[in-house]
């Protein structure tokens, strides 16, 4: 058998990052009777099925099987699933996202660029007679028809495939009806383009036109024989596109939904539910400012139901805004230096909790993802709960260190949960605070064992995670140093989850004290914590380096052999730390990394830093390069690989081209590594495994370690 040390980086993609054979994307049906989701066959296996729970027995069934759908065939994708799969970061193969009717009886989903339906209780599943290739089915809430897209246009049929049409057709090839524009499906986490009423009689469908978006051409210099492909890609500083909103009936008359969309020309959010008339949250640009909107759905017109402003910005969040059963407002707001939950006008939470997301509202409660808070009694590093949170008090459901998630309906919750202890996840499911039912994981165990050692370091208290190599002993002495952080916005790293580790804990087995460090900019601790970066990314490079000095007085870390590796944010800070401290940083493997801010897109950028074309300063301080130039970098030079996939459409291959050129200009050595074919995921299998074994060389030489 191969050597951990040779067979984790094969295990670690074949499984997709063990990803692969774990339960995902639950629903649970009103009634409680049902839990349904997606999963593959075993952790080698891409191609997810759909399955049915029964709540009361335990079985479970297969709901719909690609491969007996297909009889055999191959998937076929079509560029817009491709680009659609890749905004999400979707991977696996097979029914990768489904929708079902309100009584969760019929699912729909997209295979192959045809729509699907199966029937839930009766076990049976069939393809509809409709043109594609489709993107994103809906049934409607009373499961008589489903709405799809295809060619950029809104079509309805019904789920007997009959009575298929048109209810929204594009005006031109820049125009699409019931899609998520870039970056909406990018930035916002806002997926889908169109919202069926509860009484299923009408949708409400955004129209996106790109034709202001700048295009950019994406090429494939290793088949010169093929054209580059053309994007529309709204780069800080320049036009969105256009997006739009109408009331739409089943025979394609249509009503727009107005607002001043000068002023808010982002559609961040829609919700319409029983509950209370549509509800619209939108954004200004520079999003310091977004107004919540109830929507006429007689004349279109929307009136104002809440007002938020913030001299920083407004983040978005799951599951809000929304409406209660009582019709008042539920959103996730930052207050008095919190993040809270709200109901109407009342703050439900304090100082206690950072709210993370909204998961389900109930009659009488709101279920919620949060970590603990800065007023929290003892601190929680890298742990995410579920609480129950009602008029009266907060209750957490979720048991024991971990991370925590949860889908509820029907007085039956599913507890997804991984913890420090076991590799992957525990999904159970409770009725009345009682397990009921499992629903099994076929992920692979890894052939390694992540050690863990969750602390915090510097005046900060920036949330550290440490792994030594297995059997590390104290004689053995300090080791050299890999900081392994992604370091900015959205991303956290350290958290009370065994397999986000195992990476981490295959190169600290390779000789390295292995540090992952999320300071300020990184979510899940406090409005301000998260806000601290404004205008200044560097500052991220700075709580590397308090951490890292915090923790040499109490690991075992030789500072002299110091280096650090990530992948877009993360690629973005390990270049900056070399150029910019290379006299604590010795090497960087810089991965994907964002090199000018201008080149990056708007609704994430211009967040942070600004509009470019009123502050250019602000810019060139966080940018590496300006005008083809290293923008700030000391005298010593230090060993950097730059890698980069060629077909990346989020931070394109220019970024890191430009930044080769001018270490080239400045005369600073460094190594480039094109990938050939590879967006910014790395799903294939020798291309994953080989990354993790060229960049363990390439820190090896750069820091002067022995060879194994």
């Amino acid at each position: 058998m191969t050597s951990h040390k040779l067979s984790f980086p094969r295990q670690h993609a074949r499984t997709q990052r063990f990803t692969l054979g774990a339960p995902r994307a639950f629903t649970v049906s009103p009634d409680g009777t049902r839990v349904i989701f997606l999963r593959s066959g075993s952790g080698t296996d891409r191609t997810n099925r759909l399955h049915v729970l029964d709540t009361r027995t335990g079985e479970e069934r297969v709901a719909a099987d690609p491969r007996a759908l297909l009889g055999g065939s191959g998937e076929k994708l079509s560029p817009q699933e491709r680009a659609r799969r890749e905004r999400a970061r979707e991977g696996s193969a097979g029914i990768v996202g489904y929708a079902v009717d309100a009584a969760a009886e019929l699912a729909a989903f997209a295979l192959s660029g045809k729509v699907y339906v199966a029937e839930l209780r009766a076990g049976t599943a069939r393809a509809l007679p409709v043109p594609g290739p489709v993107l994103d089915p809906r049934p409607s809430p009373d499961g008589r028809h489903v709405a799809y897209v295809t060619r950029g246009a809104l079509r309805v049929v019904g789920a007997d495939g009959e009575g298929d049409r048109a209810v929204a057709e594009p005006e031109d090839e820049h125009t699409t009806y019931g899609l998520a524009e870039f970056v909406a499906a990018e930035e916002m986490a806002r997926h889908r383009g169109f919202w069926w009423s509860p009484e299923s009689d009408r949708l409400l469908v955004a129209r996106a036109d790109d034709s202001a978006v700048r295009r950019w051409w994406i090429a494939d210099p290793a088949n010169p024989d093929s054209a580059p492909s053309e994007i529309g890609y709204p780069a800080a500083g320049t036009p969105n596109a256009e997006v739009r909103l109408f009331l739409t009936d089943l025979d394609g008359a249509r009503t727009e939904v107005v607002w001043d969309r000068t002023l808010f020309p982002y559609l961040a959010r829609v919700h319409w539910s029983s509950h209370g008339a549509p509800l619209l949250l939108v954004q200004a640009r520079d999003q310091r400012s977004q107004r919540y909107l109830a929507v006429d759905t007689e004349s279109g017109a929307t009136r104002a139901v809440h007002v938020d402003e913030d001299e920083i910005w407004l983040d978005l969040f799951d599951g809000v805004p929304a409406w209660a059963p009582d019709g008042r407002l539920v959103r996730i707001a930052d207050e008095g230096g919190a993040r809270v939950l709200s109901v109407g006008d009342r703050p439900l939470t304090g100082g206690q909790l950072h709210i993370q997301a909204v998961l389900d509202i109930g009659e009488s409660d709101i279920l919620v993802s949060a970590t603990a808070g800065e007023l929290a009694e003892r601190p929680e590093t890298g742990e995410t709960h579920v609480y129950r949170v009602a008029e009266l008090g907060v209750e957490r459901l979720s048991e024991g260190v971990g991370v925590h998630s949860a889908v509820r309906a029907g007085g039956v919750t599913v507890m997804v949960s991984s913890s420090l202890d076991h590799p992957g996840t525990t999904v159970r499911v409770l009725r009345d605070g009682t397990s009921v039912a499992t629903v099994a994981n076929h992920s692979e165990t890894p052939v390694l064992s992540a050690e863990v050692r969750l602390t915090e370091g510097g005046a900060q208290r920036i949330p550290c995670a440490v792994l030594l190599p297995a059997g590390y002993k104290e004689s053995d002495g300090p080791l050299p140093v890999l900081m392994d952080p992604y370091g900015g916005p959205h991303g956290r790293r350290v958290v009370a989850a065994h397999n986000a580790h195992l990476t981490s804990q295959w190169f600290a087995d390779q000789g390295f004290a292995v540090i992952t460090a999320d300071g300020r900019g990184t979510p899940g601790r406090s409005p301000g914590w998260e806000k601290a970066i404004r205008d200044d990314f560097p500052l991220t490079l700075d709580d590397q380096v308090e951490a890292l000095h915090a923790l040499a007085g109490r690991f075992p870390l030789d500072l002299s052999k110091v280096a650090m590796r990530g992948w877009s944010y993360g690629g973005y800070l390990s270049a900056l730390a070399v150029l910019r401290r290379p006299d604590v940083f010795h090497a960087a493997v810089v991965g994907a990394p964002v090199t000018d801010w201008r080149l990056y897109d708007t609704h994430y950028t211009e967040r942070y830093l600004g509009d470019p074309t009123a502050r250019p300063e602000v810019y060139a301080s966080n940018s590496l390069v300006v005008d083809g130039a290293l923008s700030h970098a000391a005298d010593e030079v230090r060993p950097m690989m730059i890698v980069h996939g060629l077909a990346d459409d989020n931070v394109v291959v220019a970024h890191a081209l430009r930044l080769s050129s001018a270490l080239l200009a400045a005369g600073r050595p460094h190594e480039v590594l094109p990938l050939s074919g590879v967006t910014h995921m790395t799903p294939q299998e020798q291309v994953a495994e080989n990354l993790l074994l060229l960049q363990v060389d390439f820190l090896r030489r750069s820091l002067g370690l022995p060879r194994p």
